[in-house]
């Protein structure tokens, strides 16, 4: 059981306290409920575009990293379609310095265009190096497109395209930022060894004053129900032939989230899974094979990808992947097999929750999701799955009309 106190400034600014006397450490973790789905169609990339902006300096402080690294500490951030997150570990002592930086960047960033020409700059690089020049790379961009028709799933955080980031103008910038990098669109969590009384003094000095900003209310375009199969060929220079299927699945809050995600371990968590055990140990097909899902908070995807030995067709591939999922929807599974995967995931939440970072992750996650306490339920959530229930998602979820297919041939020359 987490605990941890929880109040809310005049601004609107959510903050939780987990106090935990066994480390010297202290954790500031800062959530914002902006992602990828928040962006224009046109002006995609500008969360993660943020999450490197916000380094570049704030309205009161040039250089972020300088000071934390002086009070010893280190920091970062990352971004999903869902939300954003930033987080600073230091030692207790030295607390205040984080509430100095990350209120300075809450109050608003330095928005020069230097700053902006030199991340641009930095996200550009990494588009081009992860999702266009790197083999498989652009994989994501392909998958969501063809399962995603009107919801902002369909692009990835990077960007849809290059050039909205390369096309980025200031002010773009600055009504993004004033938009959703406000109070009352924000999660702040502290953890380690601190006391809550201290923290509540300090969260009113650095944090009361800002602007409350106006409470960004989402309204995204719904997926309609997929009727019918996608399916999508491509041929690039790769080392070897891949194959890719997704599905779509209930979002974070849906019933049957939870069975869905042990399916995803029964098919492909590890070298004991029924995917790697059969396709890959036994049969040969695929030199690796993975089952996951993103865990997005709207309704997702949940993804069977492998890479295909050579000389195996991608018919007896993709026909030998269904005939597994379909021994999943018409037998039910074990006790025992349901029990290892259940126990599996037990031991995934307790190491997450040995890290006081990661606590403190967790909490603004759940208090995003409704209710922080949520993340003392989830245990129970998954030991409550039971056998019917993993037949009954899998039965809905694993079928050709509710499927996207990528297949990905290799044109290498070389094979």
């Amino acid at each position: 059981m987490i605990q941890y106190n929880r109040f809310v400034l005049e601004n609107g600014l959510r903050v939780l306290v987990h106090e935990d006397t066994t480390t010297t450490m202290a954790v500031v973790n800062v959530l914002y409920d902006v992602g990828a789905r928040d962006e224009d169609p046109e002006k995609t990339g500008f969360a993660h575009l943020f999450e490197h902006l916000m380094f570049g300096g704030s309205i009161n402080i040039p250089d972020y990293d300088e000071p934390l690294q002086k009070a010893g500490g280190e920091n970062n951030a990352f971004t999903t379609n869902d939300y954003t997150n930033y987080y600073c570990r230091l030692p207790a002592e030295n607390i205040e310095t984080a509430f100095w930086l990350e209120s300075d960047r809450m109050l608003g960033l330095a928005f020069s265009r230097k700053s902006l020409d030199v991340q641009r700059k930095v996200v550009c690089e990494e588009f081009k190096e992860h999702y266009i020049n790197k083999p498989y790379g652009d994989v994501w961009h392909k998958l969501r497109e063809l399962a995603y028709k009107k919801h902002p799933y369909r692009w990835m955080t990077i960007g849809k395209k290059l050039e909205h980031i390369e096309d980025a103008k200031l002010d773009d910038v600055k009504k993004f930022f004033f938009k959703h990098y406000r109070p009352k669109n924000a999660i702040l969590v502290v953890a380690g060894n601190i006391k809550t009384g201290d923290i509540k003094s300090l969260t009113e000095k650095w944090f009361g004053p800002i602007e409350a900003g106006e409470k960004y209310i989402r309204n995204l375009p719904k997926e309609p129900v997929q009727t019918q199969p996608e399916k999508l060929t491509v041929k690039e220079k790769v080392p070897l032939d891949a194959f890719y299927k997704t599905w779509h699945v209930p979002g974070r809050l849906d019933a049957g989230y939870h069975a869905m995600d042990l399916v995803t371990e029964i098919l492909g968590g590890g070298g004991s899974s029924r995917l790697y055990q059969t396709l890959v140990k036994e049969k040969k097909l695929f030199s690796n094979i993975e089952c996951y899902h993103f865990g997005s908070l709207d309704a997702g995807l949940v993804t069977i990808d492998g890479k295909l030995v050579k000389g195996i067709s991608m018919e007896t591939a993709e026909k030998a992947i269904e005939e597994e999922l379909t021994r999943l929807k018409n037998k039910i599974v074990s006790d025992e097999e349901l029990q290892k995967v259940k126990n599996k995931t037990e031991s995934m939440i307790a190491f997450e929750d040995v890290s006081v970072m990661s606590r403190a992750s967790s909490l603004a996650f759940y208090e995003l999701l409704g209710d922080a306490n949520l993340m003392n339920q989830e245990l129970s959530k998954y030991n409550d799955v039971t056998a019917d229930e993993v037949q009954q998602i899998c039965q809905q979820i694993f079928t050709d009309s509710n499927s996207s297919t990528l297949y990905y041939y290799s044109n290498n020359q070389d094979n």
